[in-house]
């Protein structure tokens, strides 16, 4: 699906494609002379990388695309983010070059960083404690389930990305400064030492300058990561000496993980050593990427492509904080919607600021349904731009659901069902033919709308009497609907009833008939199309529903 579809990628509007491009551009100029870049672009945009591919040795290698975790911590939304989103240009690339260029996408972790605080609701406390300030990958695990912590929480993050059914590549970074995949990169910082003093330290207050290096040890003593200032550099022998305060003046080497960086300066580094292309971060980052960037240029590298997405606000347009549990957690938003609803909302708008609570995951759902819908039809030009295609590589599902997740809301309160069984009985007129193992989607939606309708709608639900505009017109419908054959499932003539009394007691504008039909019967400001609930929920049913509400029945007064 990623094959052939050169030309329309090379006009896709979408983000994605946008940051493809530009990837694109980034690394023919990285990697080719002004010329070079020239032929070989133009071998592309005529649908031709395999040529450019075959032509120019530069272009052979890889196309790395890198995100970050920080183990001190489980993973959560910002870390779902970060990988859907450049897994989403990773594949616009990917089309835009037919996919003959190869890609990776790194996971890394940065689980060689000390531990500076007792993680919250981690058990064993008082042991982690004890380990302090060592790197994470030797913090002991309080779990007792992984060789250290740093572990337990690397083992936690692969199969949460593996879950979601990411392609990468996880790297561990205690992994990569043992292995001395990093010593080249590190011992051409200790020999440009000064140079990565001067773009560091003016960017920090008086007193942290005093004592500032990149470069961490790590004590051969306590094996804690030390801040401590570099004494001596010793550029023939790849050292540097520093005062450690268990055991006096130290020499260690600056390879083999005997440190690491500080972490802007190990940004840069890693960028370089691992030669990174692409690479997103949060608006809260712009200036570490600034500082790192000129650091990587500093280290003879190139800094990666890549843009700074908004960052999330909770219900009331505040800054999402991990310690103030204000926002969403991965958990909660899949107990209440599917994970390509999540997808969904990470596509849209990423440089805007979005909020992020239970209430945005009804419409994201519908959302989400709805351009599941509306892909068949369109053309191709229109496809690629459609979210689904970003969140599904191309390949996005044939159908999504006959209902949506709104109407299935309204069906669990109208019915009081507290089980799935109990939502598929009335389905067995309306569609026959599904069962959960042919709508495997409309099942997933009934557990979702059964724990969110539990958890935030019941516990709000509040009916109206009707005016007397209002009681008139719903007897008229009930009456209208009783004309109507007992074993109707066709929501259009349900819905045709609907609009005709709404005309004929002269409702203006025609949403508040509508609007009254939700507040007296679904005690909701807003609800799905009526006609296809009633069909649904069971005409009877829905009669006596509606002369309930008409005669205030539904209310607690």
């Amino acid at each position: 699906m990623l094959q052939n579809i050169e030309l329309l990628a090379r006009d896709a509007k979408s983000w994605p494609f946008e940051q493809a491009r530009n990837l694109l551009n980034h690394v023919l100029k990285k990697r080719l002379s002004d010329a070079e870049r020239e032929a070989a672009k133009l071998l592309i945009d005529a649908g031709k990388a395999d040529e450019a591919l075959a032509t120019f040795e530069a272009l052979k290698r890889p196309v790395i695309l890198e995100t970050g975790y920080g183990p001190s911590g489980l993973p959560h939304m910002g870390t779902f983010g970060e990988v859907a989103r450049t897994t989403m240009v990773r594949n616009a690339f990917r089309a835009l070059t037919g996919d003959h260029w190869r890609t990776r996408l790194i996971a890394f972790s940065d689980d060689m960083d000390g531990l500076r605080k007792v993680p919250e609701g981690i058990p064993n406390p008082d042991m982690l404690a004890e380990d302090l300030h060592k790197p994470l990958t030797v913090v002991r695990d309080p779990f007792g389930t992984h060789d250290s912590f740093g572990a337990h929480n690397n083992a936690r993050l692969r199969a949460f990305l593996d879950s979601f059914g990411f392609e990468y590549e996880f790297l561990s970074s205690t992994e990569q400064y043992r292995s001395g995949r990093f010593d080249e990169v590190l011992l051409r910082l200790l020999e440009r030492f000064d140079a990565v003093q001067a773009i560091m330290l003016p960017t920090l207050g008086e007193e942290r300058r005093a004592t500032y290096s990149p470069f961490l040890p790590i004590s051969p003593i306590t094996g804690h990561v030390l801040q401590v200032p570099t004494l001596e550099r010793n550029v023939e022998r790849g050292t540097i000496v520093f005062d450690d305060t268990a055991g006096g003046r130290t020499e260690v080497p600056v390879t083999g993980g005997h440190v690491k960086l500080q972490w802007k300066p190990d940004w840069a580094m890693r960028w370089t050593a691992l030669d990174v292309d692409y690479e997103m971060s949060g608006k809260d980052l712009i200036e570490s990427v600034r500082e790192s960037s000129k650091v990587c240029r500093a280290l003879g590298g190139v800094p990666p492509e890549g843009f700074n997405y908004e960052l999330f606000l909770d219900i009331e347009g505040k800054k999402i904080s991990k310690s103030k549990g204000n926002g969403l957690t991965m958990d909660e938003w899949l107990r209440y919607g599917t994970p390509e609803s999540l997808s969904w909302y990470m596509f849209q708008s990423p440089k805007s600021a979005k909020s992020l609570h239970f209430n945005v995951i009804p419409r994201a759902i519908d959302d989400y349904l709805s351009f599941i819908d509306q892909f068949q039809a369109q053309e191709p030009a229109k496809r690629i731009d459609n979210a689904v295609w970003s969140i599904h590589a191309g390949n996005p599902p044939k159908v999504a659901s006959p209902v949506s997740f709104s109407l299935l809301l309204n069906l669990v309160g109208v019915a009081n069902a507290s089980s799935k069984d109990q939502l598929w009985a009335y389905f067995a007129k309306y569609l026959p033919e599904a069962t959960p193992e042919n709508e495997p989607t409309l099942d997933r939606l009934m557990g979702h709308a059964l724990n969110y309708y539990e958890d935030f709608v019941k516990p709000t639900k509040s009916y109206r009497r009707p005016t007397e505009q209002e009681k008139t017109a719903l007897l008229d419908l009930a009456e209208r609907l009783k004309a109507l054959p007992a074993d109707t499932t066709d929501g259009e003539t349900i819905q045709n009833e609907v609009y005709a009394v709404g005309k004929a007691h002269a409702f203006e504008p025609l949403r508040a008939w509508f609007g009254a039909l939700y507040e007296v019967l679904l005690g909701a400001s807003q609800g799905p199309r009526f006609g296809s609930f009633a069909a649904i929920y069971g005409l009877p049913q829905t009669i006596s529903l509606i002369e309930a509400g008409a005669n205030g029945a539904l209310t607690k007064e």
